[in-house]
């Protein structure tokens, strides 16, 4: 069967699926609209990051700029879900807290910062209500991953795009990955491309704006990801000397172990500065146990030279810290960590965008 003939298939068998999905979801965000499904709005300041997609589309990360941005001058609260964690209801984490107790992406977020009230609840609102009543209340809400959890009303709702997988060429699921249709965009507040190639020609800007159609409440802005200097995910093994120009420099090889949705631009990026590079992949927020680490050694040891490296993402280095691992893997192991750079020279517009507005409705709180 041809591809094309192959796809004309699989959009007819799922067809009746995607109008049954299709027909929830717009009931769904209708009950909502007209106020029959109540949104609540609190006094305190709330800032939501999420999509209307299926997978990564780099909402940590977004997330860690923007507790960077505020929390000078702001008790920062964060509240997420807790994707895939084993405990249920209201926890507020510590420094201590695991990805089992957690989830891998909020503990990332606290061990990184730790002055933040970090905070997950499957319930947003009981979330924020608890969160208000902790002795450190925050001055300002960073809800993550809440783009569909309509039952809170943000203040400003940012909507994430991934560049190479953009929701004016996607279909709903299941044909497609889309949550929900082309038109909960018009949601947001403000609309980020982010996963841009550094090299994006200004004619795809221009394409970009004119397919999302945006209005004029709604402000667009691209940014992309940046790969920072290696670190050991095991400190007390690990030395900060290793970089991408060592690798290069001496011809390590490069094995990467990824447990993301999209590993392909981790793996492409390391591809840059390494010659011999090989993968051993696992599903979005995977649990390493001992057979995986066991994989994972016989993957390091088939290479060829005896000086290489292991490299993962920051999000799989706080789950493999719960794992035993071998000494001889624990000194060879290290992570990049990731930042967002607004590209177009837009980050001090996105910036001042969202501390003015924080500021400002902080001011009327204290006033009130």
């Amino acid at each position: 069967m041809s591809v094309v003939k192959r796809s004309i298939f699989w959009k007819i068998l799922f067809s009746p699926f995607v109008v049954v999905y299709a027909t929830v979801v717009a009931i769904r965000n209708w009950l909502f609209d007209i106020g029959i499904l109540p949104s609540e709005k609190f006094d305190t300041p709330i800032i939501s990051v999420g999509n209307i997609t299926v997978g990564g589309t780099g909402k940590t990360p977004f997330t860690e700029y923007l507790v960077r941005l505020l929390q000078p001058g702001n008790q920062v609260g964060v509240l997420s879900r807790g994707y895939k964690r084993k405990t249920s209801g209201y926890v507020v984490s510590t420094e201590s807290s695991t990805p089992e107790k957690i989830g891998d992406e909020p503990c990332q977020i606290k061990q990184k910062f730790p002055n933040v009230l970090l905070a997950v609840d499957a319930n947003r609102r009981r979330g924020i209500k608890k969160m208000l009543n902790e002795p450190n209340k925050p001055d300002v809400f960073i809800l993550d991953d809440a783009y569909q959890h309509r039952y809170v009303k943000p203040d400003i709702s940012i909507l994430l795009i991934d560049y190479n997988r953009m929701i004016t060429e996607d279909s709903l699921m299941p044909l497609g990955q889309l949550r929900e249709p082309l038109k909960s965009k018009n949601r947001a507040n403000i609309v980020v491309v982010n996963k841009c190639p550094s090299d994006i020609k200004p004619i795809e800007f221009r394409i970009i704006r004119k397919n999302l159609n945006l209005f004029p409440y709604q402000t667009l802005y691209f940014t992309n990801i940046q790969y920072d200097d290696f670190k050991p995910v095991f400190p007390k093994y690990g030395s900060y000397k290793i970089q991408k120009n060592v690798v290069e420099n001496e011809n390590l090889g490069v094995l990467c172990v990824t447990g993301i949705a999209s590993p392909a631009p981790f793996e492409q990026y390391v591809s840059t500065f390494a010659s011999s590079v090989r993968s051993v992949k696992f599903g979005d927020h995977h649990k390493f146990d001992n057979d995986d680490i066991s994989k994972i050694e016989k993957a390091f040891n088939s290479f060829p030279n005896k000086h290489n490296i292991i490299l993962t993402t920051e999000k799989d280095a706080v789950r493999l810290k719960d794992v035993k691992i071998p000494d001889s893997l624990k000194k060879v192991m290290y992570y990049i960590p990731l930042s967002i750079h607004f590209m177009l020279g837009d980050g001090s517009t996105f910036d001042k965008q969202i501390v003015e507005y924080v500021d400002k409705n902080r001011r009327c709180l204290r006033v009130s």
